[in-house]
């Protein structure tokens, strides 16, 4: 009985060793860098940290999938380096002996990714699976409405154009009174003045010009006509 256990576990332990391999199918390489990530804060990698990181990757694959009977025994890891990394795979809960597709391990985590993430106080690029394309984050919602915002924006725009209207009307209305002004005071200069003279109005003479007199004009012609 005891001979048949220990060779049941051996063969288990080479068939899980052909399953985790580097480049092996459906198998994924991971790189982890928690020195970089959390400085003087940073924790060693070790058994425990594996278990949980094994224990992440059955919640992904069980949330992924309800019908996922995934334990942590089904994720396999190997060639674990101390700088970190490591690959890992994980296998078919039914049979054990082959792996999940790779499509649908990367599925999980992508769906998973930022749980997976927080476990290990690490981001997208200290805890990198190098054939799990990253995810983006999940966008900030801002706290005013973006309706709200829009109309603000309109309304800014709207009053703006008002102000810039009743300006430029006031400037155009004083420009228009000044020209109007210089106008008639240009009209006055250029008018001929009228003054009373002895009650009557007369005409200022202009000096240069000279001014014929009418009585002496008319005289001139009665009496020099021949």
């Amino acid at each position: 009985m005891l001979r048949a256990l220990l060779l049941t576990l051996t063969v288990v332990a080479i068939a899980h060793a052909e399953l985790c391999k580097p480049d092996a199918q459906n198998a994924f390489k991971v790189r982890i860098s928690i020195k970089t990530a959390l400085g003087d804060n940073a924790y060693a990698w070790d058994a425990n940290e594996e278990y949980l990181f094994k224990a992440m990757v059955a919640f992904a694959m069980r949330r992924y999938s309800s019908k996922s009977t995934t334990q942590i025994s089904n994720v396999l890891l190997c060639n674990v380096t101390d700088r970190v990394s490591f690959w890992f795979v994980v296998t078919d809960s039914s049979k054990n002996v082959t792996t999940v597709p790779g499509s649908v391990v990367e599925a999980a985590i992508r769906m998973n990714r930022n749980r997976i993430n927080s476990a290990f106080l690490l981001s997208d690029k200290t805890l990198q699976f190098l054939k799990i394309t990253s995810t983006l984050s999940p966008p900030v919602e801002p706290s005013t409405p973006v309706w709200l915002i829009v109309f603000g924006v309109v309304l800014c725009l709207i009053v703006t154009g008002i102000v810039f209207l009743i300006v430029s009307g006031i400037q155009k209305h004083k420009k228009k009174n000044k020209e109007s002004t210089e106008r008639e005071n240009l009209e006055e200069k250029v008018e001929v003045t009228v003054t009373l003279e002895n009650g009557l109005p007369c005409e200022v003479l202009d000096l240069k010009a000279g001014h014929i007199n009418g009585v002496f004009a008319a005289d001139d012609e009665r009496f020099t006509s021949l």
